[in-house]
């Protein structure tokens, strides 16, 4: 015999997680207290351009940017790329609304692009840079 459970899945709320974590200083490389809101959200970008995604089994497919596909490319088929892995891999996060106002630099060996994201707490304006 099976057992039947008598609920109603479609009455399930989904609450939101809060976004207080560690704070990292990224210069120094240590942990100095602790980050909420709009701190914690820029960290968490940070770590998700800096994240290469596929390539560590404790990551979720779902988190991380896939830029290693544009590293040894002809710069026309990284300046397409670039803006679309960096939107694809930032919307993933369920505060960023969206990412926009992209601006490219190029360099002789890479690409910096640098762009507004859209969060819940306001926006941020972040860049991120490739080797090419």
């Amino acid at each position: 015999m099976i057992p039947s459970i008598e609920t109603d899945l479609l009455s399930l709320e989904i609450e939101a997680q809060p976004s207080l974590t560690y704070a990292l200083d990224i210069e120094s490389d240590k942990i100095r207290g602790m980050a909420d809101n709009l701190e914690a959200l820029k960290q968490a970008i940070y770590l998700i351009l800096n994240t290469e995604r596929y390539a560590y089994p404790i990551y979720s497919w779902n988190y991380g940017v896939e830029l290693k596909e544009i590293i040894g490319q002809p710069k026309e088929y990284a300046l397409s790329e670039i803006k679309r892995c960096i939107t694809e891999a930032l919307l993933q996060d369920d505060r960023i609304t969206a990412v926009d106002s992209f601006e490219v630099e190029i360099g002789k060996k890479t690409i910096r692009a640098i762009f507004t994201v859209h969060t819940i707490y306001g926006d941020i304006e972040t860049a991120k840079e490739v080797e090419i």
